[in-house]
């Protein structure tokens, strides 16, 4: 009979029942009743009663009811931890059993048991174990010691057991080694600046040795250590890749992956020219194509790591395009990432090949697939000069199918293939405008727009062209939009005479009556260029243009290196650094690949490789997504944010020419729209902020003494409050004055409401709706107004806020735009909230994980402040800062001055560090210093003004 009877509900007393059953003297019906115990508990019922009952039964020769009863302990030993020292000593006794099986279990089931209680009882047997004769023994201790890291650290280094670990990798039995390597590895990621692994050559010769005869998972933790390794020379990555080599034939996918990690590592180190470079690159194709003949989700991770190997070398596959043909009954996600390694490997000799195949591609069913393909041979012209003409006929022929959406991606594209090569293939020109009145796609219409503006000497109906764009202007997107402003004053400053009324027209249009923000300030732009110079003008928007490049795709050179010391992990697969999907305290390593030897290239690379990697915005948990960048593609202007609302923007060409072209009118133009929208998403034409540039002085007296700090913080006081202000005046609204501040109580960001009704009518309905804002606050419930508001009558309300609403840097960070409504109307106002609302409780760092994170910080991301006339000394300061989530981390003095080092972490999960100096030997310098370092440097002054606005009140 199978085991489902045991999942079968029984009579009504039933935990009684089994209560009895478990105290029977019957060993079988013992077994049968842990057995119906353990099905109760996988249903999800509670049998934590039973307690006592089964741990008497660990008393038994029987491996299989152990192996029960310690299953059941697993679950209920954190939530009966008193209970669960009674089984401490039959574990012990179990330790030292003569079945090693029984040890092991032992061993493993008091790793799992995560009970600070217990663990003390755990290290005796457990240094027993991994001294144990028996291998089996010795490989599961070596992995408790990383779970009893995991609960306790200290305990782990106070009894010696890392240094037990690091003897295990001399261990005679490989399995023994590759769980100690395992182990070692685990704990070194939690802790990334301990050298836990410190290998060395004869280290790596016994992993080597191991290597052979492991399980195909020690394997991997093996290799995976191995790419950790930095090799003296060329002559020791040699002889370590000849060793690793044979790993390339392994039936496992990721043995294989691993392999071909550390080899593409160490082939950094070997000269070009030596024979066995050669000989490894044609080693390595072979396992890299056999990976494409599995199922389909391994087909994907194998295409995203080769994506990254043909990045590196695309000399390894350069012979094996035929692998990358799409089947047909490949799934779509396969299909993209063979087409975009197919577009990476086409060369002049294989790409007549490789057209024939995207020209049969672009005639299959999938939308998207037929899409892609066709942006392919667009990249193939641009990619590989000589096959630009056979490229472009391809092309002409799908436009020739008709089918809207080959033809719309065929124009984008031959827009490119125009910027590659200008002045080459202009007859085609004819074909395109054929087709315009089927384009509806904005990417395509913005191409077609550009074709015609760059063109327009060639085109004699091109103002007739850019006029049937202009009829629906409005209904347009911004893309197109853009674009057409932009085609048309091309089209002018080429045909001024005939054009004069279609660019009157396009520039009222975009400046008048658009309320787009990007589009205006273009507009505003080519007015005043067109009506204060137009010599420059031309020189301005006719000016040649850079050549694009070939692949704009490509990942940034340090971000890719990192990626290939990744290969086989999630990063591989997302193409980021593990730091951008990582969260939590435990720090990330960045690798690197080391350098050539002999090829003069310096060993040190920046500081922080994924900063260059085009991840800095990507790295920290992610910080606020800026609010579009089409101002900043106009003419790459740096503008600073808006310091006034200015008048309205003038109407007339007179008016316009007598502004400045980047002086202060500009600014009062990106301000003039921040009041009162009536569309509350809309973003309300805020401008991204420019913050002010990193001071980056150096930090003050040796950070890495942290180890060595005692930091005493005395009893937090009450968390800063601002006093409440007027943020809509009755005038404003209708008699409705509301004012307002906003507090932090236990970890709930509170909006304090002040309404006061100074009509002559009564009030009811209130509402309350916020804009996109930079942390995402939003109202957590509605507005609870709960009686009508009567005149002259004033109350109190809090609203609960959230940190989940929709996203948008603002200007200020810290601003927020709210609207209320009540019977009588909509009103809108701004306020700022202080930032240190969003600090949350859990932002105290360990020291070590500070000390890691400073450094791995760039200084340019550093920012120094003064705090004038502060009477406060250290302790008085951190206790203040403390009771508004700014944790002190560690206090030292250095001559005269106490350094205060600091953290923070906002709700978005941002980490602000901070070193604050206070003088105590001059009591009379009272001005405190205070450095700032994040991620996302744009926070530092909010979080100065927020410690400023702390400490001084």
């Amino acid at each position: 009979m199978t085991d489902s009877k045991y999942f079968t509900t029984t009579k009504k007393g039933e935990i009684f029942e089994l209560k009895a059953e478990l105290n029977s003297d019957k060993k079988e019906k013992k077994k049968e009743a842990v057995k119906k115990v353990i099905a109760s508990m996988t249903v999800g019922k509670d049998v934590s009663a039973l307690f006592p009952d089964v741990v008497n039964c660990m008393q038994t020769d029987n491996l299989e009811l152990k192996k029960l009863v310690y299953l059941y302990l697993m679950n209920y030993a954190k939530s009966q931890p008193d209970m669960a020292i009674m089984a401490v000593n039959t574990f012990v006794k179990d330790c030292e059993d003569p079945n090693p099986l029984i040890r092991a279990l032992a061993v493993r089931t008091m790793g799992c048991i995560r009970v600070d209680k217990i663990t003390e009882y755990l290290c005796e047997p457990l240094r027993k174990c991994l001294k144990d004769e028996d291998p089996y023994v010795r490989k599961t201790a070596a992995v408790c010691v990383a779970k009893l890291h995991d609960i306790n650290a200290q305990l782990v280094e106070d009894q010696g057991f890392l240094d037990t670990l690091k003897d295990l990798i001399s261990d005679s039995n490989p399995m023994v080694v590759a769980n100690a390597v395992a182990a070692l590895s685990e704990i070194a990621e939690s802790h990334p600046n301990s050298n836990l692994l410190d290998l060395n050559p004869q280290s790596i010769n016994k992993l080597l040795t191991a290597l052979n005869e492991c399980t195909e998972w020690g394997q991997i933790f093996i290799l995976d250590c191995l790419a950790n390794y930095a090799p003296r020379d060329d002559r020791e990555s040699q002889s370590i890749c000849e060793r690793v080599t044979p790993r390339l034939s392994h039936a496992n996918s990721a043995v294989v992956l691993s392999a071909v990690k550390v080899l593409m590592k160490f082939m950094e180190m070997l000269p070009k020219d030596l024979d066995y470079y050669g000989t490894l690159l044609k080693k390595l194709a072979p396992p890299l194509v056999t990976l494409l003949s599995a199922e389909p989700e391994l087909q994907y991770v194998a295409l995203r790591n080769i994506n990254l190997i043909v990045q590196k070398r695309p000399e390894i596959l350069k012979h094996e395009m035929k692998v990358f043909f799409v089947k047909y009954n490949d799934p779509i996600y396969v299909k993209l990432e063979k087409l975009d390694i197919m577009i990476r490997l086409a060369s002049q000799a294989n790409i007549a090949q490789v057209l024939a195949e995207l020209k049969e591609y672009a005639t299959e069913v999938d939308v998207d697939f037929v899409r892609k393909a066709v942006r392919a041979i667009g990249r193939c012209a641009i990619k590989v000069e000589q096959s630009a003409e056979r490229c472009v006929s391809t092309l002409l022929d799908l436009i020739q199918t008709k089918v809207n959406y080959v033809v719309q991606e065929a124009i984008v594209v031959i827009k490119d293939i125009f910027r590659k090569y200008p002045n080459k293939y202009e007859s085609v020109i004819a074909t395109l405008c054929e087709n315009l009145d089927s384009l509806d796609e904005p990417e395509a219409r913005a191409a077609m727009i550009w074709i015609v503006g760059e063109y327009a000497e060639r085109i004699d109906n091109a103002d007739e062209l850019l006029e049937s764009f202009l009829e629906g202007f409005h209904d347009e997107s911004t893309q197109v939009q853009l674009q057409l402003l932009t085609a048309i004053v091309k089209l002018f400053l080429k045909k001024p005479t005939e054009t004069q009324e279609l660019v009157q027209q396009v520039l009222s249009l975009a400046t008048q009556d658009s309320d787009n923000p990007d589009l205006r300030d273009r507009g505003y732009i080519y007015w005043r260029l067109l009506s204060t110079d137009p010599v420059a003008a031309k020189e301005v928007v006719l000016a040649e243009k850079p050549l694009i490049s070939e692949e704009t795709d490509l990942i940034e050179p340090t971000l890719l290196e990192e990626l290939i010391c990744h290969i086989g992990t999630l990063a591989s697969v997302y193409h980021k650094p593990p730091s951008a999907f990582v969260e939590g305290s435990r720090g990330v390593m960045h690798k690197r690949l080391p350098a050539r030897t002999g090829s003069g290239e310096s060993t040190e690379s920046p500081d922080v490789g994924t900063i260059a990697g085009g991840s800095g915005t990507e790295t920290a948990p992610s910080i606020i997504p800026s609010q579009g960048d089409l101002l900043g593609d106009l003419l790459n202007l740096d503008l600073a944010p808006p310091t006034t609302t200015g008048p309205p923007p003038p109407t007339s060409g007179m008016q316009m020419g007598g502004m400045d072209l980047l002086g202060g009118g500009l600014d009062s133009l990106l301000g003039g729209d921040i009041g009162g929208s009536a569309a509350m998403g809309a973003g309300f034409g805020a401008v991204p902020a420019v913050m002010p540039a990193s001071l980056n002085a150096p930090m003050g007296g040796g950070l890495g003494d942290l180890f060595d700090l005692g930091g005493g913080v005395g009893m937090p006081l009450g968390a800063y409050i601002p006093p409440k202000t007027v943020w809509l005046p009755a005038m404003k609204a209708k008699g409705l004055e509301i004012s307002g501040t906003f507090a932090r109580r236990a970890g709930v960001i509170q909006m304090e409401l002040t309404l006061t009704n100074k009509a002559m009518s009564v009030m009811t309905d209130f509402a309350i709706q916020f804009n996109r804002n930079s942390f995402g606050l939003a109202p957590a419930g509605p507005l609870q107004v709960l009686s009508p508001l009567s005149p002259n009558q004033t109350i109190e309300v809090s609203l609960p806020l959230s940190t989940v609403g929709p996203v948008m840097k603002m200007e200020p960070l810290n601003n927020l735009q709210v609207a209320v409504k009540n019977n009588i109307d909509v009103f809108y106002f701004s306020c700022q909230y202080p930032i240190s609302m969003l600090f949350v409780e859990d932002g105290k760092m360990e020291r070590q994980v500070f000390l890691a994170t400073w450094k791995d910080i760039p200084n340019e991301n550093e920012s120094q402040f003064q705090i004038k006339d502060c009477h406060l000394n250290s302790d008085a300061a951190s206790n203040k800062l403390q009771a508004s989530n700014i944790f002190t981390i560690a206090k030292r003095t250095v001559e005269g001055q106490d350094m205060l080092y600091m953290s923070i972490k906002l709700s978005n999960g941002i980490w602000v560090l901070a070193e604050l100096r206070v003088q105590t030997g001059n009591p009379n310098y009272t001005d405190l210093e205070i450095s700032v370092k994040c991620r996302a440097p744009e926070v530092s002054q909010c979080v100065f003004q927020c410690c400023e606005a702390v400490l001084k009140n």
